[in-house]
Parts: C-alpha cells; sequence; structure tokens
C-alpha cells in the first residue's frame, strides 16, 4: 500500500513541492512546532523550529534547507523533514528564502547564511549544553548549505565562519553546473554571465567541515558523478573527513521522500544521515545502533 502512495505522490511531483500528501503520512507527535519565527525583516526570512520532547544534552541542531530551483518552495510543505530529524533527536530549523524573480543569486544565500546566524545565536534558548550545528539541504538546498559551509563570504556578513559548523549534509545537491543547462536555473544565475565562484567545488579547503554526500544514481536532474562524486573526491583530496554513497534505486525526488518515516526502511538514507549527525555529537547524546552507520565511499 504504502509503495502505491509512494508512486502517486513521485509521478504527481515534478520537483520539490506539493508535499501535503506526504505530511499526511507522518506523525505529529514526539515533537514541538514553533511556527513562523523571523530571523530577519523581511517576508520570506522566516523559519519553523522542531524541539524533540526528549531533549537530550548536547543534542545536534540542524538547519535544512529546501530545494525548488530557487524558484519556488514553502518550509511548510517540509514538516515530514522535520519531523523525522526531531524524532532522531535533533533540533530542527527548516527557513524560507527569497528567491527568483524577487532575487537571484546571491541574495538566497545571504537569507540562508542569516537563517543559520539566527540559530548559532539562539541555541542556549534551547539548550543548556549547546550541541553541534550543521546544515543539510536537497537539491537547490544542497547548494544552499554547500556554499554556507564551504564559501566563507556569506557567514562573514553575519561576523561569523564556518568555523561554527561541525558538518553539512548534500542530497542530490548540484556543485559544478557550469554552463547552466536548466532554463529554469539560468536567470536565477545570470547565465551566460554566471559568476565562476557561484560554483562550491571552487571553495572545497582543508578548513571544510565533514560533510555527507547522498545521490541516487537515477537521478536526472543533478547528475551524480559530476556532482557528488566529484565533491567528494576534492573534499577527501583536501584532508576534509567526507562520507558520500550513489544509491542505487533513487531518483532526484525519492532520495527527498525517503526521509519521511513511511518510506524509511525502503532505503539507508534516513539511518545515514542519523549516524553522521549523531557523530558530530558529544558522549552525552546517545547514539542510535544501525548497520548503516557504515556509508561507502563510491
Amino acid at each position: 500500500m504504502l509503495r502505491r502512495v509512494f508512486l502517486l505522490i513521485t509521478t504527481l511531483l515534478s520537483g520539490c513541492s506539493a508535499l501535503t500528501p506526504v505530511n499526511w503520512l507522518v506523525s505529529s507527535s514526539g515533537y514541538q512546532r514553533v511556527s513562523d519565527i523571523a530571523y530577519g525583516e523581511l517576508p520570506r526570512q522566516k523559519l519553523d523550529l522542531y524541539l524533540p520532547d526528549q531533549l537530550q544534552p548536547g543534542a545536534p541542531v540542524v538547519v535544512f534547507y529546501y530545494g525548488g530551483s530557487w524558484r519556488g518552495g514553502d518550509r511548510a510543505d517540509y514538516r515530514f523533514v522535520g519531523q523525522a530529524l526531531a524524532s532522531r533527536g535533533f533540533i530542527t530549523l527548516i527557513p524560507d528564502y527569497r528567491m527568483f524573480p524577487e532575487v537571484r543569486y546571491p541574495d538566497f544565500l545571504r537569507d540562508s547564511a542569516k537563517a543559520l546566524a539566527w540559530a548559532h545565536a539562539h541555541q542556549q534558548d534551547w539548550q543548556q549544553e549547546t550541541g553541534p550545528l550543521l546544515v543539510m539541504g536537497h537539491s537547490a538546498g544542497a547548494y544552499n548549505a554547500a556554499m554556507v559551509a564551504l564559501d566563507p563570504r556569506w557567514l562573514q556578513q553575519e561576523q561569523l565562519s564556518p568555523k561554527i559548523l561541525s558538518g553539512w549534509v548534500g542530497l542530490a545537491g548540484p556543485y559544478d553546473f557550469l554552463p547552466i543547462i536548466n532554463p529554469d536555473v539560468q536567470p536565477v544565475f545570470y547565465h551566460p554571465d554566471t559568476p565562476v565562484d557561484s560554483q562550491p567545488l571552487m571553495h572545497v579547503s582543508e578548513a571544510s567541515p565533514p560533510a555527507l554526500l547522498l545521490n541516487g544514481r537515477e537521478d536526472e536532474l543533478v547528475d551524480p558523478q559530476r556532482n557528488t562524486v566529484q565533491m567528494a573526491k576534492a573534499l577527501r583530496a583536501a584532508g576534509v573527513a567526507t562520507q558520500s554513497q550513489v544509491l542505487d534505486d533513487m531518483g532526484h525526488i525519492k532520495i527527498l521522500l525517503a526521509l519521511a518515516a513511511p518510506f524509511q526502511n525502503w532505503t539507508p538514507v534516513m539511518e545515514q544521515v542519523t549516524c553522521f549527525i549523531s557523530a558530530q555529537a558529544g558522549p552525552g547524546f546517545s547514539v542510535p545502533s544501525s548497520s548503516a552507520c557504515k556509508v561507502s565511499s563510491r
């Protein structure tokens, strides 16, 4: 039955939106959601906070950026992500950010950094013993996460640096996409005059935080070899602790939906994310036991 629902959802979805049916399938218990928190003064600069009911000392804090080709998306559509992460004990924030045509590159990165800076400033509001801070994203959101984690320009505008991060997680992220072929993305990055330093791959250094990079072998939108595999190689060459995997039977949307509770048993995506994030926490945080903690490096 769930497989039929999954196939119906993936058929209906042409991008990272219309996710309401997925949210119907996940529990509303086990966490508290605080909605419409302003992290800036502009209308799109708001976020939702997911606090686990059983909050452990030193629990990790994860800022999740959703995708949508930098043209569409709403934090309310991603309650299933907030539920998935909060149910594993992680404090989770899901911000909106400005998009095309209201803005172009790099304003959505400025918003992403501002949301992260807000999370960093408010950690002690939620926990006496603060835990590691990470960013995570899917598709265009994985790009945002990568740029905030790798390119110091954006956090510098918030008087911070990527050193505040203990790690970052990218799901089906575009990290090297010049020249831009996707017509929806071209105007977002001023094609054909796209700045070369807009590419996350350019900003890899030995100072980059640890990474978990996952992609689907059947992803027809973001090529896994050019993006996930190439980014993982660059990070490892710089001496950065990196886990990566290209997953069979996974496409661009399916890897996102695999985070939702009803679909987690079909693929180790959520377990791999859980184990990576938990590994960044201290001994006070109980790490889930899972064979999926051993992520291959393909």
